[in-house]
């Protein structure tokens, strides 16, 4: 008797989770599913009731038998109709799950193209404008041009099989933001507009590809004073706990920098840093009057080996 009476909860379990689900509350049809429902949960209760009299023997037409009969199946249908709801939540809940990974899934893959995008993008002024610097430059220094063209292969060797990764050493990263910061010195008669400076050994460190250049980039774009000294300064420190870039530029158009900061590039880097170094980072921008300040602090997953030594440009 134990086993019929588990019957009707095992019916109608199953019928809500596959059928009743899928028909009706998926498709917030909350009326069909409550007649449904009740529907389900009698037909359970009168199945189970039937067998369960059945088996003992005590099932007869007639009006004495009656009573406790319905008394049967309101407990079996009650029983079969909680069983149901628990189904539905169940059901429920392992489809909005679904859902939820389902949409992260599909945003992680969005951001990750966007990256990818953004990641092999090389700004077009950038290019015309060194590609016309150097075409000068042969004139005056055919030597000189040589280098420099040769710099810019390698930045593009870079874009094109480097940043391909997710990681790349930041060894390379440095050296990619060297280049790309000696050929922005190639249009500007002031060699100490920018000063750049590495501090520590990079080691076998890797980290996230052009995580630093965009706002490299962005500092070289909306410079100003360009006669003075220090326009744009750039500052990076590796240690045994962390990575720390430092930029900071001088600006006179207060509307184009503040747009810049809420733009897409660093709504993507934002989003990318919580991606790749999830509680390992911190990145600060502030702008003040005549200065924009970005400094991001990483904690590399491996550990920087170091000897302190200093690089500047």
């Amino acid at each position: 008797m134990g086993s019929l009476a588990v019957l009707p909860a095992v019916i109608s379990f199953y019928t809500f989770y596959f059928t009743l689900f899928n028909r009706f509350l998926a498709k917030r049809r909350i009326g069909a599913l409550t007649i449904s429902a009740i529907i389900t949960a009698a037909i359970s209760g009168i199945a189970g009731a039937i067998c369960i009299t059945l088996v003992e023997g005590k099932f007869r037409i007639s009006t004495y038998d009656i009573s406790p009969l319905l008394q049967i199946i309101l407990f079996m249908s009650l029983l079969a109709l909680i069983h149901g709801i628990i189904a539905l939540v169940m059901r429920g809940f392992i489809h909005w799950y679904n859902d939820i990974r389902v949409k992260e899934e599909l945003e992680q893959k969005n951001l990750q193209s966007e990256l990818a995008l953004v990641k092999s993008q090389l700004n077009p002024h950038f290019l015309f404008n060194t590609i016309n610097n150097i075409d000068v430059l042969i004139e005056k220094d055919q030597q000189k041009a040589s280098l420099y063209l040769n710099k810019l292969s390698d930045i593009l060797r870079f874009l094109l099989y480097e940043t391909s990764a997710e990681t790349v050493t930041l060894q390379k990263e440095l050296e990619y933001i060297g280049k790309y910061i000696d050929l922005q010195k190639i249009r500007y008669s002031n060699t100490n507009f920018v000063q750049y400076s590495v501090e520590g050994d990079p080691g076998d460190l890797r980290i996230a590809t052009m995580l630093f250049i965009p706002f490299i980039e962005n500092a070289f774009k909306h410079s100003v004073h360009r006669k003075k000294d220090a326009g744009i300064i750039i500052r990076i420190s590796i240690s045994n706990e962390a990575i720390i870039f430092y930029c900071v530029n001088h600006y006179t158009d207060a509307p184009l920098m503040a747009e810049e900061a809420g733009g897409l590039g660093n709504e993507l880097i934002q989003k990318r840093l919580q991606l790749l170094y999830p509680q390992k980072h911190e990145l600060s921008i502030s702008k003040e009057p005549g200065s924009y300040k970005v400094q991001l602090t990483i904690q590399p997953g491996d550990a920087v080996s170091g000897t302190n030594k200093r690089y500047e440009d």
